[in-house]
């Protein structure tokens, strides 16, 4: 034992300077260093290699540590200042994990490594022994490398991306399971194979040529490329190509990404779509107001000169026409106000089987006797809240649509049945919120609608049929009618399979409420009231006013809120009712109606308007259903309003005072 530890004594310390890196490494070595081996270790320190040379002139080492920061520029300086000054010192170059065993095993290969003088292939040449890290080092990087090429491997493998590697030619070596998923070929088919197999017959060859033009000059091609599934279906890839480099920067394969993109296009096509249907809605609502007005005074004055002719006279038949013609152009304006959504509604709480149980007895004389008619109610239903009128028109409207193209006789079915819109179906239609319908579902077996009309058949003016043979606004009308009820419309057709329409309607809880029947008014005679007019359009106002005066009211005229106000105050007598336009410049109808019920109390109002419902009811609480005049109408419907209003308000008032006047009478 005695001996042992003399010679322990015995042994030199081991001199090392490291070379480079910072302070902090230097602290870091030196902690690695205490007793990492059975000889007393001295370690230095010089920050460059300029340092590393005077200290190298002022002593003896027996190893250098070259710092892991340093350069390859650095190390070559120290590997020249030392065949400077003739040292045969060993260097070990530190790597990025020298931990306390690996800094051991360097020492122990340095010390023991003899040193040549000379290179024997370079007679002359003095060489410095170069000692890497060791063994287990080594060992662990190349564990370390092949741990990430498996992680690298499972990335391309489960990814949910497709991935392609194909060599120069673009032949395919090498495809993901989830290129196999999209596509629907299983890999040993598509191995040999290049991409050209999945060409579309809806992408121009322009756009292959140039992805393969952009890849082989050494570039990436990123864009957008619609393939060809296995079953023929077409495919929309969001793709990118990439040259793949060897080390010599020669191109060797090609490695290509995507992303199915499919679903999303679809999505956006939608929604540009609805963006149109809504932009030409808008504008139809503001043709419909120009035009009703234009309408309403040619229908006024051939009503007028209707009652100034003899009954006899010939000239009643071609004013008939013209009466006939302003209608027939009435109910197109009508049918865009439907499409855009801005037909005026009388709201009711229905039950559809109801509704489209009492117009199927009508039908019939619309289709033809050739057709066989069908109605399937459902069960249990529930209610929708929306105007029957516009749900009698839906129906009227794809029954017709049925009928053209039925020519040679067929089956038309009309069903209803409740739904609950789930999860999985907003997925397939994400436009529909979820929530229950009514569902409302007209089939024929007709000619069937191919498939480039389809996008198409809502578009008022489109139409399939012959010039002459139809306006392109029934379907338009559906459409427009369905979406101001929050509803949906869907169309499922192929060609010589028929056609089937479904319109869902959002269904409502029941409410006890007496649904609002309209008697038709028998021709009332004029009266003696006095009327103010209110127009801002000179020709409506002259025709209203002519008529209302020949009916044997006093009509005072204004041309817009201000001057009413001018003429009201100015007119001493009462005033009885007064009929004014909704939206006029300086003052609209409804803010008149107010400021001049704070001077005439026991005026009644009656608002019209040509413009849309959402405009009419932006400008004020109107009540629709008893207190406005949609244009273009009818003198005589004029006439009936007025009357309506008028005694409707007096009865209200006689009601109210029999009820004062019970308790004092017998």
């Amino acid at each position: 034992m005695k001996k042992a530890k003399t010679a322990k004594a015995g042994k030199q310390p081991l001199q090392l300077l490291l070379v480079g890196g910072s302070e902090r490494d230097f602290a870091s070595l030196r902690g690695l260093l205490a007793g990492a081996n059975d000889r007393q270790v001295h370690l230095q320190y010089a920050p460059s290699t300029e340092d590393a040379g005077n200290q190298l002139e002022k002593g003896r080492y027996d190893l250098l540590l070259c710092g892991r920061e340093s350069t390859d520029f650095a190390a070559f300086q120290l590997l020249r200042q030392m065949r400077q000054h003739g040292s045969r010192v060993p260097v070990i170059f530190l790597g990025d994990r020298a931990d306390k065993a690996v800094i051991e095993a360097a020492i122990a290969a340095g010390v023991r490594q003899p040193l040549s003088r000379s290179d024997p292939r370079e007679p002359g040449k003095e060489r410095t022994s170069i000692s890497t890290l060791n063994a287990p080092f080594a060992e662990r990087q190349q564990l370390e490398s092949e741990e990430t090429l498996r992680k690298l491997s499972r990335a391309v493998e489960q990814s949910a991306d497709t991935v392609i590697i194909m060599n120069r030619a673009g032949v395919m070596e090498y495809v993901n399971p989830a290129f196999e998923t999209l596509t629907g070929y299983p890999r040993h088919e598509l191995i040999g194979q290049t991409l050209a197999m999945l060409n579309s017959e809806q992408e121009g060859l322009e756009l292959y040529l140039e992805m393969w033009n952009t890849v082989r000059s050494g570039n990436v091609f990123r864009g957008i490329v619609m393939n060809r599934k296995k079953n023929g279906e077409t495919l929309i890839i969001e793709k990118a190509l990439t040259p793949l480099r060897d080390g010599s920067g020669a191109i060797t394969h090609f490695i290509a990404t995507g992303r199915d993109i499919t679903e999303r296009r679809k999505l956006e096509s939608d929604l540009q779509q609805a963006q149109k249907m809504d932009a030409i809605g808008r504008l139809a609502g503001g043709v419909a107001h120009d035009f009703n007005n234009l309408l309403l005074v040619i229908s006024a004055y051939a009503e007028l000169m209707l009652d100034s002719l003899a009954g006899e006279d010939p000239l009643r038949r071609n004013v008939g026409e013209i009466m006939t013609a302003s209608r027939r152009a009435a109910d197109l304006t009508r049918q865009l106000l439907a499409f855009g959504r801005k037909q005026m509604q009388a709201l009711q709480v229905l039950d559809v089987n109801a509704v489209v149980g009492e117009i199927t007895g009508m039908l019939p004389r619309l289709i033809g006797e050739d057709i066989l008619l069908v109605f399937v109610p459902g069960q249990d239903l529930g209610k929708v809240k929306a105007d029957p009128i516009q749900i009698e028109q839906v129906v009227m409207n794809l029954a017709a649509n049925a009928r053209d193209a039925m020519p040679g006789g067929g089956t038309l079915t009309i069903e209803t049945s409740a739904m609950q819109v789930d999860e999985s179906y907003v997925q397939r239609h994400p436009i529909v919120p979820p929530g229950d319908y009514v569902v409302l579902t007209v089939t024929d077996s007709g000619q069937g609608i191919a498939a480039n009309h389809l996008p198409h058949i809502f578009e008022p003016f489109y139409t399939t049929k012959e010039a002459g043979k139809g306006t392109g606004l029934g379907l338009a009308t559906v459409y427009g009618i369905v979406k101001q009820n929050a509803g949906f419309v869907w169309v499922y057709s192929e060609l010589g399979l028929g056609t089937t329409f479904k319109v869902y309607l959002p269904r409502v809880e029941a409410v006890s409420s007496e649904a609002r029947v309209a008697k038709p008014a028998e021709p009332c005679p004029g009266g003696g009231e006095t009327l103010l007019l209110v127009e801002d359009e000179a020709s409506v106002r002259r025709a209203s006013g002519q008529f209302l005066a020949r009916s044997g009211y006093v009509v005072l005229e204004a041309t817009d809120g201000e001057d009413a106000l001018r003429v009201s105050r100015e007119h001493p007598g009462p005033v009885h009712l007064m009929i004014t336009d909704v939206v006029m410049p300086r003052m609209g109808g409804p803010r008149l109606a107010e400021r001049l019920a704070e001077e005439r109390l026991d005026m009644k109002v009656l608002f019209v308007s040509g413009y849309a419902e959402s405009t009419v009811l932006n400008h004020g609480k109107i009540d629709v259903a008893t207190r406005f005049l949609q244009k273009p109408f009818s003198l005589n419907d004029l006439a009936r309003k007025v009357r309506e209003v008028l005694e409707a308000r007096e009865a209200v008032a006689l009601t109210a005072a029999s009820r004062l006047a019970a308790p004092f009478g017998g």
